[in-house]
């Protein structure tokens, strides 16, 4: 093992003493402080993580039920050119799995209906709708094409 020579010095005179190499590395105060550092650097990066997650998931589950409304609405303007006089209201018909949709009609005795579809993530497995479930709802107007 080598040992560090160290002058000290008093006025004229100086003295060597021989101490021995300390050895590289943290002492347990050093490691304890940067741990406690890094746990109060991590516990808000971790959350804010779980924040980012939840909030992809809700961003999915919105886009799916838009994409599947707008089919829905486009399936029910393409039947209604042949059989505008039939109702096309649905009350928690299973749209892709876990999806839920609701469609209400205005009344099929006018020459124009107001149709609403409305379809959700089924989050408590019911297979019900609930107010709480819907992400998308969407309205449009359909004509009678012609009489016949």
């Amino acid at each position: 093992m080598h040992r560090k020579l160290s002058t000290i010095e008093f006025g004229t005179v100086s003295l060597r003493r021989v101490t021995p190499n300390r050895r590289d590395g943290f002492t347990i105060t050093e490691v304890v402080v940067a741990s406690g550092l890094l746990i109060v650097a991590i516990v808000p990066i971790l959350k804010g993580l779980t924040v980012a997650h939840l909030n992809t998931t809700l961003i999915e589950r919105k886009t799916r039920s838009l994409l599947l409304a707008q089919n829905k609405l486009d399936e029910i303007k393409a039947r209604s050119i042949y059989g505008y006089s039939g109702t096309f209201a649905e009350s928690d018909s299973s749209v892709d799995g876990s999806y839920l949709c609701n469609v209400s009609d205005s009344g099929s005795g006018s020459d124009i209906r107001m149709i609403t579809v409305s379809i959700g993530y089924d989050v408590n497995g019911d297979s019900m709708l609930a107010n709480d479930e819907v992400e998308v709802a969407l309205t449009t107007l359909v004509a009678r094409r012609w009489s016949g």
